[in-house]
């Protein structure tokens, strides 16, 4: 397992979703690489999923982070919206079906080009399921918490939980080994109303999974340890800040599909905000500025996408500049959740 061997500094990694704004994450991994980091354990959550998934995939293979951004730029945003039947059955009137397929099936569009976008890079990368993503890493406690580079959040609606995934697939009576990357994935970036919603049956019955934002956009302590024993490493986050309401833009909110959306932003923000904001959390945290840029503005321009590059590279060289772990131990000596 590269990460205990590497000459350079090793971190765990949690990655904050946020749509199309996940594009500055693959910007401020650069600095990172540049540095000589290895990441342990890669947590994310929606876009941050899309994002750990890769970096993943290339850390289990041994390729260098700078290959992230080169693949990121494959990614054709244009193509997340695809419509299911009724929107398509439409064609140039597929805005009045939305809100028929919210009605019919839960969810605007598909969310087959993420999978099989996704699908092809990782494959490309040999990799499949999450056994493909195993570590073998003498040194950690055996819990399954430790086992796998890769760690992604969904909510589960049926059960009104956060779960997280390869971890609690045993909990839905199957092997987290066999089961499929893209999958998990695909579940963590349902965003409500927008993409249709990913079932996953159990011994207690099917549950409806959806992004994992509704509950957790930015689970920063997900690798902290439960133990009191001192940590080998530290986790690094990486957030997609965003303006509070007070200092953005106001626009009106209309139609089915942008209301639902708007509500579990909303939500999201209110929900997170005391467990981010809290001074142990930010200062191991790179806060990158996407403001001006929407979540699901899968319109966006090549500039664009090149800035969101730019500020995420800009933030992370930043935040290297002055991070002192032994510091922020001194300070700060966590004891949350999931052993590592």
């Amino acid at each position: 397992m590269s990460d205990t061997t590497s000459p350079g500094p090793v971190t765990d990694l949690v990655l904050e979703g946020g749509g199309v704004k996940g594009v500055a994450l693959a910007g401020a991994l650069q600095p990172f690489g540049d540095a000589g980091y290895s990441f342990a354990r890669i947590g994310g959550t929606s876009a941050g999923a899309i994002v750990g998934a890769v970096l993943a995939a290339l850390q289990q293979r041994g390729e260098p982070v700078s290959r992230l951004e080169e693949v990121a730029r494959t990614l054709d945003f244009s193509k997340f919206p695809d419509r299911g039947l009724p929107g398509r059955l439409l064609g140039p009137l597929g805005l009045l079906g939305d809100g028929l397929s919210v009605l019919l099936e839960d969810g605007a569009y598909e969310g087959d080009y993420l999978r099989q976008w996704l699908g092809g890079v990782l494959g490309d990368l040999g990799v499949e399921t999450f056994g493909d993503l195993r570590t073998d890493d003498p040194g950690d406690d055996g819990s399954m918490h430790a086992r796998y580079r890769l760690t992604v959040t969904a909510t589960d609606l049926s059960r009104r939980r956060l779960v997280y995934l390869p971890w609690q697939y045993d909990e839905y009576a199957r092997d987290p080994d066999e089961q499929p990357v893209v999958d998990a994935v695909r579940a963590s970036a349902s965003i409500p109303y927008f993409f249709e919603p990913v079932t996953l049956s159990g011994p207690r019955g099917t549950s409806t999974l959806v992004d994992g934002a509704l509950v957790s956009n930015y689970p920063i302590s997900m690798f902290d340890r439960t133990d009191g024993r001192p940590a080998r490493w530290p986790t690094i986050g990486i957030r997609l800040s965003a303006p509070s309401p007070e200092t953005g833009d106001v626009h009106r909110v209309r139609g089915p599909v942008p209301l639902g959306i708007s509500l579990v932003q909303t939500a999201i923000e209110a929900c997170q905000a005391e467990h981010v904001l809290q001074p142990c959390n930010v200062a191991r945290s790179v806060a990158v500025d996407t403001a001006g840029v929407s979540p699901i503005d899968f319109d966006i321009s090549d500039a664009q996408r090149a800035a969101l590059e730019q500020a995420g590279e800009t933030a992370a060289s930043k935040f290297l500049a002055t991070w002192d772990y032994d510091e922020w131990v001194r300070r700060c000596r966590p004891g949350p959740p999931a052993a590592r």
